[in-house]
């Protein structure tokens, strides 16, 4: 496999921040009246806040006018946003970095695939901004994860074939989406999805270079 980019999920892959957006979307869930975990929470990972906020509604059997749906969403973005006002490179995960650092001495683009539409906001906070060639986040997006836009623009900014990257995600519909654009997909820190992926890592830290 003749490797030319690196695209990289951005919650739980680049940043720490799994547990703001765990916080935040249990805030509401209890506003709603819906029993919220862990377990549950899998299924809200790397897809976009209006599908998420639609996942808890159906696990408590509930509907609710558009405004009212708006009107959650805001205030989960709020409650989020506010938890990650100290946020900071203390929480850039382990070997992010260095894999950067060896990708641009190798010549490979690095590239930002996210459907957070704060993705710019957070790689600010942590000093990475400067660091990908290309970003693509929820603001640029038509259809979210599991749909492979994300990736298929990623790969499209650098003019490479999905055959040329390697996707690093943590989410079980962020596989998804790579393997139906096409992409080999490395899973992240999360053994739930340690099967789906063509391959697995604990942290960024193991990955080699080919």
């Amino acid at each position: 496999m003749d490797v030319k980019g690196l695209i990289f999920d951005l919650d739980g892959v680049i940043v720490n921040t799994e547990k703001n957006h765990y916080d935040s979307w249990k805030k509401i869930a209890e506003t709603l009246g819906v029993d919220y975990d862990l377990d549950f929470n899998e299924n809200l990972k790397g897809v976009s806040r209006s599908k998420s906020l639609e996942l808890i509604l159906k696990k408590g059997n509930m509907t609710i006018e558009e405004s009212k749906f708006e009107e959650y969403l805001a205030l989960k973005n709020s409650f989020y946003m506010k938890s990650i006002e100290g946020l900071s490179a203390n929480d850039i995960l382990p070997g992010v970095v260095s894999t950067i650092q060896k990708a641009k001495k190798l010549g490979l683009f690095c590239i930002i695939g996210s459907s957070s539409k704060n993705a710019r906001l957070i790689l600010d906070k942590v000093g990475l901004l400067d660091a990908f060639d290309f970003i693509v986040d929820g603001n640029d997006l038509k259809s979210p994860k599991p749909h492979p836009e994300v990736f298929l623009k990623g790969a499209e900014l650098a003019k490479l074939n999905p055959k040329e990257c390697i996707v690093f995600e943590d989410a079980a519909s962020g596989v998804e989406a790579a393997k139906k654009g096409g992409f080999m997909v490395i899973a992240v820190g999360n053994h739930h999805i340690k099967d789906l992926a063509d391959a697995y890592l604990e942290t960024l830290e193991t990955f080699q270079f080919a």
